[in-house]
């Protein structure tokens, strides 16, 4: 596949024979030159697990303290007085059986769901719309819960969810290039401990193998492991 010229002039700053601190990085990818769009700023982590085994499988939610850059567009399945309660929490659209029939025709311009309950019965019917999205609601992540302004605000606030590929990978943004650097460590710090927290209790040998680091147009930045699993 060929580079353009920007890609590789950013990739000839990278020593490939080091890996970075966290600090070393950040530094490094924000010299790198841009696109005039604020790129998103990407973390890989390869994993020693097999998620072809359910007890294997990393997933979770973390609370970034400085947000992501990005306006994260919520739909809350939810009646009456929870759907009140989504509307005066942010949440961008709301509704029961109207969203139901919206989605099923196809829409889902949308980055998170929030179920209400009562509502998973008939949600539960748009799985294989939602489902290869991720963006199926789930109790085991908060956002299957009666407590619908709770979890549309921490969503609204930076909460991401986490999930290891196929392959054992977890690929997630952790913000934007035009963060100022200090932002961007204390969100890749916090998030790297949120997934060395989900570690599996069968995942045996090595967990955490290789974390990298890059914008979404860019090169990636091998971290050294031992400057961020502390």
């Amino acid at each position: 596949m060929a580079h353009s010229k920007r890609y590789n002039s950013n990739f000839e700053k990278i020593n490939r024979d080091k890996e970075y601190s966290l600090e070393e990085a950040v530094e490094l990818l924000s010299s790198f030159s841009h696109p005039k769009f604020d790129e998103s700023v990407e973390l890989a982590i390869n994993l020693g697990v097999d998620p072809k085994h359910a007890d294997q499988i990393v997933r979770g939610t973390v609370a970034l303290p400085n947000g992501i850059g990005k306006d994260i567009k919520v739909l809350v399945f939810a009646r009456d007085d929870l759907a009140e309660e989504a509307k005066n929490a942010g949440a961008d659209f709301v509704g029961a059986n109207d969203m139901v029939e919206k989605v099923k025709g196809g829409w889902t311009d949308i980055d998170v769901v929030v179920a209400a309950p009562d509502m998973m019965a008939e949600v539960g019917k748009l799985g294989k719309i939602l489902g290869p999205r991720g963006l199926m609601p789930n109790p085991k992540i908060g956002t299957v819960t009666k407590d619908i302004a709770k979890a549309v605000t921490e969503v609204k606030a930076g909460k991401i969810e986490f999930r290891v590929e196929k392959n054992g990978i977890i690929h997630n943004s952790i913000g934007k290039i035009s963060f100022p650097n200090e932002k961007i460590v204390e969100n890749a710090k916090v998030f790297i401990n949120a997934i060395l927290k989900a570690k599996p209790q069968a995942a045996k040998g090595l967990y955490m193998k290789k974390v990298t680091m890059t914008s979404a147009m860019g090169p990636g930045i091998k971290l050294d492991k031992s400057s961020i699993s502390g």
